[in-house]
């Protein structure tokens, strides 16, 4: 029965050949055995890079196998929850594809959300074990009383064992060749968390067939090929190259504080390596495409950039497309934890034509969906849809709420299960997932996104969105972003503007203020949807507080606080 299953399912999925995401790796290895998998510098304790630690597809699945018959000699079993918490790298992807090939669940929890709220995840998740550097057991010894159901100990860069074994020693093990796990009967492969950009981080589940469908989506979707050279910035990324045959260059980076990388590093990996693809959020791009325009640099090796987590602004797409060769793209691939890849659009279609709609407060064109996604704008409620009968679907250039439903598109959440009712929408035996994001389709069934759901204003005169709003205040010279904000209670909500300005354009003095605030007032005055926009609510914020992961995405509920805070003292200027 479940061999049955498997053929079905590997013709569902175009002929990939195999239905756990882990064994895509021995596939890439059995195909592509010599060549590169994964590159990542090696540093010197005086901080210089003296090359790059290679392992090629062949070495990377002997080692992921070994380890995977090592961890199974000690009771891994399929569908045992494991934490995994090593720094992106060569260990990362090879524990990575370890666990997804013994079927366990693998735990992927973004370090940048700080301590507390990695702490809260990890409890709620309840792993079995934990794969994590000396610091992380110590963290998780700590705190043993919250893991209670924590066996499996690995400790990876280390000689200490904290109760259980080092990756050294299950590398040395001699054991049998790897037990080959049946995903009909084990399909669950990873819990990944959300930011908690619009709430508390939710454990979102994955299948194997969710991650194997992404892959074959995005190969097709971009022309991704065989032998080419990937430098991801975001590790999650670095996940699909391996499948997908593709070569993997980690640079020298801090990926929980992206917006603070350096761009010469990124820069060099691409050079070294002559990198035909990168992949990075909208934040790191902008720190790389100033760095290039500076100083007269080109990348002409890259073919394909890659930009997701947030809308990309329109100065980051004009300054990588100085840096790129006439026949590059940049592409902004659009969806998220729940649901990724659903759209796509790329610079071109951006900087030829959407834009001049998007600065006029028509909201930003997220593109095209994926052949595999279906999807639709429902009039946007804050109560549950328990079935697709109950909602309302909106005609072509209505704001509403977007559904989505395709083999990308997960079912479930793992942990705050009581999300699923407000996200989920049963269709059948299909599940359709509200992205929580507002926006319209247009003629061609392309989606303008305007904002979060739950950030929109809610005045007496009806809702106010977030990114057409914000767009119109964006088109000042001075103003690097802004947030559209609510004061006061739902339904009769206030709205307030926050502006953070280029940090050369920043507001040096009272009377300054004075005058941009005059500014940008008589901007949002020659527009209908800003007009209700007073003088006295357009407040200044030196750094607007943003998510971590991508270092793009507002915290509007923080800066909702803090501007009703700062309109007691209407007359200081910085936060």
């Amino acid at each position: 029965m479940g061999v049955e299953r498997s053929e079905e399912w590997r013709v569902s999925l175009g002929g990939v050949g195999y239905t756990n995401i882990g064994d895509s790796l021995s596939e890439s290895a059995s195909r592509w055995p010599d060549q590169t998998a994964v590159a990542e510098p090696i540093v010197s304790w005086s901080g210089l890079c003296r090359g790059y630690d290679i392992r090629t597809f062949r070495e990377l699945n002997r080692d992921t196998d070994q380890l995977v018959a090592a961890m199974q000699t000690m009771g891994l079993s399929p569908g045992t929850r494991v934490a995994l918490l090593v720094p992106p790298g060569t260990e990362f992807i090879t524990f990575t594809f370890a666990l997804l090939k013994a079927g366990a669940v693998v735990v992927l929890i973004d370090p940048g959300m700080g301590r507390r709220n990695m702490l809260r995840c990890l409890t709620e998740a309840q792993p079995e074990g934990f794969v994590t550097i000396p610091m992380g057991q110590a963290v998780r010894w700590w705190f043993r009383d919250r893991f209670p159901k924590s066996r499996l100990l690995i400790t990876v860069g280390g000689r200490g064992t904290w109760g259980g074994v080092t990756a050294h020693q299950l590398r040395s093990m001699t054991v049998s060749p790897r037990q080959i796990v049946d995903t009909a009967r084990f399909p669950q492969a990873a819990i990944i968390f959300t930011t908690g950009s619009t709430g508390p981080a939710k454990g979102v589940l994955y299948t194997h067939e969710n991650f194997i469908h992404q892959v074959t989506a995005l190969r097709a979707f971009y022309d991704i090929r065989p032998g080419g050279v990937d430098v991801p910035c975001f590790p999650l990324f670095a996940l699909f190259n391996l499948a997908m045959g593709v070569t993997t260059v980690f640079p020298r980076m801090n990926a929980a504080r992206p917006a603070q990388v350096r761009p010469s590093r990124i820069v060099r990996a691409i050079r070294d390596w002559n990198a035909d693809q990168a992949f990075a959020s909208p934040a790191v791009w902008n720190v790389v495409g100033r760095f290039c325009e500076k100083h007269h640099v080109t990348i002409p090796s890259l073919m394909r950039v890659l930009s997701a987590g947030a809308p990309v602004p329109l100065h980051v797409l004009r300054r990588m497309r100085r840096a790129l060769s006439a026949s590059a793209a940049m592409h902004t691939p659009y969806g998220a934890t729940e649901a990724l890849p659903i759209a796509s659009i790329s610079d071109r279609e951006v900087l030829e034509e959407t834009q001049f709609r998007s600065a006029e407060g028509h909201g930003t064109c997220v593109g095209s969906r994926f052949p595999s996604i279906s999807w639709g704008i429902i009039r946007i409620r804050d109560d549950a849809i328990a079935n697709l009968a109950e909602a309302e679907f909106l005609g072509h250039g209505e704001i509403g709420e977007l559904i989505v439903q395709g083999p990308v598109v997960t079912r479930e959440y793992a942990t705050r299960i009581e999300a699923n009712r407000l996200a989920k929408i049963l269709d059948g035996d299909r599940v359709w997932h509200r992205m929580g994001d507002v926006g319209y389709l247009d003629g061609r069934d392309r989606f303008w996104f305007c904002g979060r759901k739950n950030h929109r204003v809610q005045t007496e005169h009806g809702p106010m969105f977030t990114i057409p709003c914000e767009a119109i205040a964006n088109g000042h010279p001075r103003v690097f972003r802004s947030a559209l904000v609510p004061l006061g209670a739902p339904s009769r909500q206030i709205p307030a503007l926050v502006v953070e300005c280029w940090p050369e354009h920043r507001v040096r003095s009272r009377s300054d203020a004075i005058d941009l605030r005059r500014e940008i007032h008589a901007r949002l005055q020659q527009y209908l949807i800003t007009q209700s926009i007073s003088a006295e609510h357009i407040l200044f914020h030196r750094s607007l507080p943003v998510d971590i992961r991508h270092n793009a995405k507002i915290f509007r509920e923080k800066l909702a606080v803090w501007a009703t805070k700062r309109l007691r003292w209407p007359d200081r200027i910085q936060p």
